[in-house]
């Protein structure tokens, strides 16, 4: 029997309501870490090239969006990962607390801003997916979004995030029309592992600075957010925009099972360089002769 991909062993795509607390953090290692990060370097020196190809045929683009909870490695994950991308063709936005700016448009008007152009690489360090999680645990939140029929907690219903739902559903969908492939990750982290990384965190000067105090405020809400990230992403994945869970308690392992599918996902594209016509040979030739003779 054929050995399953990483691209289809991680992948979910809502046929099936999901529960991250019954889903592993953790994985066997078959490999040694010289070994995974042997395969990553092999899988950037690959991305490289599939960039390359995206960039010059300037026809499709690629949004990779990270979720997780704190400390589960999203930014050294874009760090080492896309570490041998052309910085020309790709960009890294981070999503943080909406602006007063942001919160006076709808809830998308941010993500609109920081799409990447078609032959490029975007990606969202936490995304549009925050403005259906992070409200569903602080609901207070929507109170600041001037949002018509919402003046008060009470007025915050379930029917209002299954809309949302639909809206991001349909945008992604959108976003396909456009020619656009969107990946979707969510690292997930068990609970004893993001302590210990909190504890090197305070303990490692050089790591102090990623610390802050409303990283504990929000570990106190770790059952809520595991249910609403399992509502979230069965809600919203589906066979043409996936989520991929992956288990983040060892970054080494999770950083190769990212890198093995973002390549899968963009090898499985069209993509090749553009072709040079009869026309266009014909003057390149002409103009290799000048330069030859010194023309010009």
């Amino acid at each position: 029997m054929t050995e399953k991909t990483s691209e289809q062993l991680y992948r979910y795509t809502g046929k099936k309501i999901i529960n991250l607390t019954k889903i592993k953090t953790a994985v066997p290692i078959p490999n040694n870490e010289k070994e995974i990060k042997a395969s990553i370097q092999a899988n950037i020196k690959q991305l490289n090239q599939l960039e390359d190809q995206l960039y010059a045929q300037n026809r499709y683009g690629v949004v990779i969006i990270f979720q997780a909870l704190d400390a589960a490695g999203k930014d050294s994950m874009i760090r080492h990962v896309l570490s041998g991308v052309n910085p020309q063709g790709c960009s890294v936005v981070n999503f943080k607390q909406p602006s007063s700016k942001e919160l006076a448009h709808d809830f998308l008007w941010r993500i609109h801003q920081a799409l990447p152009e078609r032959g490029h690489i975007g990606v969202f360090n936490r995304s549009y997916y925050e403005d259906v999680l992070a409200p569903q645990v602080h609901p207070e939140l929507l109170l600041n979004e001037h949002l018509p029929k919402i003046n008060r907690l009470a007025d915050i219903q379930p029917e209002f995030f299954s809309t949302r739902y639909t809206d991001l559903n349909q945008f992604e969908t959108y976003l396909n029309h456009c020619g656009y492939q969107v990946l979707k990750f969510f690292l997930h982290i068990s609970k004893d592992e993001q302590k210990k990384r909190f504890e090197r965190r305070i303990e490692i000067p050089e790591k102090t600075w990623k610390f802050s105090t409303s990283d504990i405020h929000e570990r106190a809400y770790w059952d809520t957010y595991q249910r609403v990230y399992s509502d979230v992403i069965t809600a919203t994945a589906s066979r043409q925009n996936p989520w991929y869970i992956i288990p983040a308690d060892n970054k080494w392992q999770s950083r190769k099972i990212v890198s093995n599918i973002i390549n899968a996902r963009l090898s499985a594209l069209p993509l090749a360089y553009p072709k040079t016509s009869a026309n266009q040979k014909q003057a390149l030739t002409k103009v290799l002769n000048e330069l030859e003779q010194n023309k010009i």
